[in-house]
C-alpha cells in the first residue's frame, strides 16, 4: 500500500521520535540526544542513540539506523503499512489513500519549496545591495550585526515591484507558481504580476524542518501596515506555524524554556541573549493549533511554555484571550505559564537596555495558569456580598468547565474552590464571634451547626484518651466524613474552609469536598470509589488508624455519634486555625500599622476569645 508523501511527512512531524521510542524502552538523556542499550542486539553499554532534531535513531554497535517508521517496523515486527497505521493512531491522524493526485501535489510542493528558497536567497542579497541601504541601517539601529542578520537570513524587498518576478523567471520559475506561493500578485488593472512585498525588511518563516515556506515583512517608509505576512498557501498556514519553530524544537530538547512573544524582533533578541526557545505567532493571536505545536516542542513532562505579554491593559487582554483558547486543551503535564513585562517594555527593548539578566527575572516571575485564571475572574469584581461571591464562584466554575480532560478539570475545580474558600473563609466568623456550647449554636468558620439534644458524650467516646494532635484530628475528621458522608450537608462548608497542615491529608480533604459538592447524596462506598478513581489509593490508611482510636469515626457508629464527635474535633481544629490566623495578623500589623490590619486583628482576637470557651470545654477530654 502506498501512502501520500505529504501524509508521511506530517506523521514524522507530529510524533517526536523520543516519545515513540520512550514508550517501548527506557531512554537516558545524553546532551541533545537520548541513549539506551540497543533493542536490536545484546549489549551492556548503551550505544543506541535517538536524535529528535534529525529525526533518526542510530546504533553504533550493530549499525541499526532509521526514522520513526523504521523503528516501529523493526521493534514491533510490523510491515511498513502496519507501522504507519499504528503511528497514525498514536498521532491522531486519519490514514489517507494514496492517489496519483496526491503524488502530483507532493511533487508540486517540492517545486514550490525550491521557488520560495530561491526568493529567500534573493532577498538576502538585496539587503547588501545599494537599494537595501536603508533596511540595513534599520537593522543595525536595532542592534543586529552581520552574524545575526546571516543567522536569521534577514533580507530586503526593494520598492521595484517587478525585480523579484524578473529574477525568478530567469531562474526558470513560472509566474503562476510565484502567485500560488504568495510572492507576487496579479494586478487589478491589467499587466503583469507584481511583488507582494515591497520596500520591507524581510523575515523568512520556516516550517518544522527548517525549510523556508513564507515571509514576514516590516515596512520601512511610506504608508501601509507595519507588518504583513505571506498569505496561506500550499506550503504555509499561518495559524499552524510559529516563527523560529525549528530552532525552538532543538532548544526544548536541550531543556531550555519555550517562550512565546509577540514579534520577530523579540524572538531574535531573545535567541541572541541565550533564550533559543523563543517563538512568535505570525500576525495572529495564538491559535489552538499553535498551542498544540508548542507542547510538541518540549519533551514529555516539561510541556509548560511561557507566554510573555506586555503588562499594560492590552497585554492583559491578550493573555486572557490566550488562556481562554488554552483551557479546553489542557492535559496532564501540558500547561503554560504567563509572564508580564513591566513599564511598557518588550523583550527586545528590555534586553537592549538591561541585558539578559533582566529578561531572566521576568521569566522567573512567570505565573501558573491557575493564577491567571483566578485573576481573569476575581480582579476588579465586587465581592462584598454573598450574591457577588456566588457570581465569582459561578464564573470560575464556568471557565473550569471548558477543560475537556476530566482529571485536569476536576483538579482545577478543586484549586479554584480552595482559593475561593481561602479568600473568603474568615469573613463570617469575624462578623460574629464564636459562641461556645452554653451560649447557643456554635459558629464554625461562619456556619451555624445544630447541636445534638443530648450533650453527654456517647458511651464509647473513651474520655480517658488524650485529645489528638493537629494531624491526628485531621485524620479523625476525614475518617468520620469518609464513613459518614451524610454529614457533608451539615459540615461540608466547614470542611472546605480550613486548610489541613499535612499536605497529603489536605489534598484528600479537597477531593472529598469536590466529589461531595458535585455528587451530593453519595454513600460511603460510592464516595470511596470516586476518590479511588482520582488516585487516592490509601483511604484505608486514613480511615483505619483514626477509626481504631475513636469509635465515633467508625462505619458502625450511629449518625448522631458521628455528628457529635465530628463537631467536637472540628471545634479544636477551628480553634487552632483562628489562633494561627491571629498570630499572622499580629505580624502583619507589626509590619504595616494601618486600620485594615488593626480591624482584622481585633476581629480575630474576639473570635479566638469565643472559641476558647469551646476549646476548654471539659466534655472534650477523650
Amino acid at each position: 500500500m502506498a501512502f501520500p508523501p505529504q501524509f508521511l511527512e506530517e506523521l514524522r512531524a507530529r510524533l517526536a521520535l523520543s516519545d515513540v521510542v520512550g514508550k517501548r524502552m527506557r531512554l537516558i538523556r545524553a546532551g541533545r540526544e537520548f541513549k539506551a542499550p540497543c533493542p536490536f542486539h545484546n549489549e551492556k553499554t548503551p550505544s543506541f542513540y535517538v536524535n529528535d532534531q534529525k529525526g533518526f535513531f542510530h546504533c553504533f554497535g550493530c549499525g541499526a539506523h532509521g526514522d520513526i517508521i523504521g523503528f516501529a517496523m523493526r521493534h514491533d515486527n510490523l510491515a511498513f503499512p502496519e507501522a504507519v497505521e499504528q503511528l497514525a493512531a498514536e498521532a491522531g491522524l486519519q490514514v489517507p489513500q494514496s492517489t496519483p493526485e496526491d503524488r502530483q501535489r507532493f511533487e508540486r510542493q517540492k517545486s514550490l519549496h525550491d521557488l520560495v528558497e530561491a526568493a529567500c536567497r534573493w532577498f538576502e542579497l538585496q539587503l547588501f545591495a545599494p537599494s537595501g541601504r536603508v533596511a540595513l541601517e534599520y537593522l543595525h539601529g536595532r542592534g543586529l550585526d552581520e552574524e545575526a542578520i546571516t543567522r536569521f537570513r534577514l533580507g530586503h524587498a526593494p520598492s521595484d515591484g517587478n525585480a523579484l518576478r524578473i529574477h525568478l523567471a530567469r531562474e526558470g520559475f513560472k509566474e503562476p507558481d510565484m502567485i500560488e506561493a504568495g510572492l507576487v500578485r496579479p494586478s487589478d488593472y491589467g499587466g503583469g504580476a507584481f511583488s507582494f512585498f515591497r520596500n520591507r525588511v524581510m523575515f523568512p518563516v520556516t516550517d518544522r524542518r527548517g525549510r523556508v515556506v513564507a515571509f514576514g515583512g516590516r515596512i520601512l517608509e511610506g504608508e501601509g501596515p507595519k507588518y504583513i505576512n505571506s498569505a496561506d498557501n500550499p506550503l504555509f498556514h499561518k495559524g499552524k506555524l510559529l516563527y523560529n519553530m525549528s530552532r525552538a524544537r532543538q532548544a526544548a530538547a536541550d531543556d531550555k524554556p519555550v517562550i512565546v512573544v509577540e514579534g520577530y524582533m523579540d524572538v531574535i533578541a531573545l535567541v541572541r541573549a541565550g533564550f533559543e526557545g523563543a517563538v512568535a505567532p505570525l500576525g495572529t493571536a495564538l491559535t489552538e493549533s499553535q498551542i498544540l505545536e508548542l507542547w510538541k516542542l518540549s519533551p514529555s513532562g516539561q510541556r509548560v511554555p511561557i507566554l510573555c505579554f506586555d503588562g499594560d491593559n492590552a497585554g492583559q487582554r491578550a493573555a486572557f484571550r490566550a488562556v481562554e483558547r488554552i483551557l479546553p486543551h489542557l492535559m496532564p503535564d501540558h500547561s503554560v505559564k504567563v509572564a508580564f513585562m513591566e513599564g511598557g517594555e518588550d523583550p527586545d527593548s528590555l534586553i537592549r537596555k538591561q541585558g539578559a539578566k533582566a529578561m531572566q527575572e521576568v521569566l522567573d516571575g512567570a505565573r501558573p495558569l491557575a493564577d491567571v485564571l483566578w485573576q481573569m475572574e476575581a480582579e476588579g469584581r465586587a465581592v462584598d456580598s454573598p450574591e457577588a461571591r456566588a457570581g465569582l464562584q459561578a464564573a470560575l466554575d464556568e471557565r473550569v468547565g471548558t477543560i475537556n480532560d476530566r482529571t485536569v478539570q476536576s483538579l482545577y475545580r478543586d484549586e479554584m474552590r480552595r482559593r475561593f474558600y481561602e479568600k473568603f473563609r474568615a469573613r463570617p466568623a469575624f462578623q460574629q464571634p464564636f459562641q461556645g456550647r452554653q451560649g447557643g449554636p456554635g459558629r464554625f468558620g461562619g456556619r451555624n451547626f445544630r447541636q445534638p439534644r443530648n450533650t453527654d458524650p456517647p458511651p464509647d467516646y473513651q474520655r480517658s484518651r488524650p485529645r489528638p494532635a493537629r494531624e491526628g484530628r485531621e485524620r479523625v475528621l476525614l475518617a468520620t466524613m469518609l464513613n459518614h458522608p451524610e454529614l457533608f450537608e451539615e459540615f461540608g462548608e466547614a470542611l472546605g474552609e480550613v486548610q489541613f497542615l499535612a499536605q497529603p491529608l489536605d489534598l484528600l480533604r479537597q477531593a472529598v469536598v469536590s466529589v461531595l459538592v458535585e455528587h451530593p447524596g453519595l454513600d460511603a462506598a460510592a464516595l470511596g470509589s470516586h476518590l479511588t478513581s482520582k488516585g487516592f489509593s490509601n483511604l484505608e490508611d486514613v480511615v483505619g488508624a483514626a477509626s481504631f482510636l475513636y469509635a465515633f469515626a467508625r462505619a458502625e457508629a450511629t449518625l448522631d455519634q458521628a455528628r457529635r464527635g465530628w463537631a467536637d474535633v472540628w471545634g479544636q481544629t477551628y480553634c487552632d486555625h483562628i489562633r494561627s490566623e491571629r498570630q499572622e495578623a499580629t505580624q502583619s500589623l507589626a509590619r504595616d500599622l494601618n486600620m485594615d490590619n488593626w480591624s482584622r486583628l481585633k476581629a480575630l482576637q474576639e473570635a479566638e476569645a469565643g472559641a476558647a470557651e469551646f476549646d476548654d470545654d471539659p466534655d472534650l477530654e477523650y
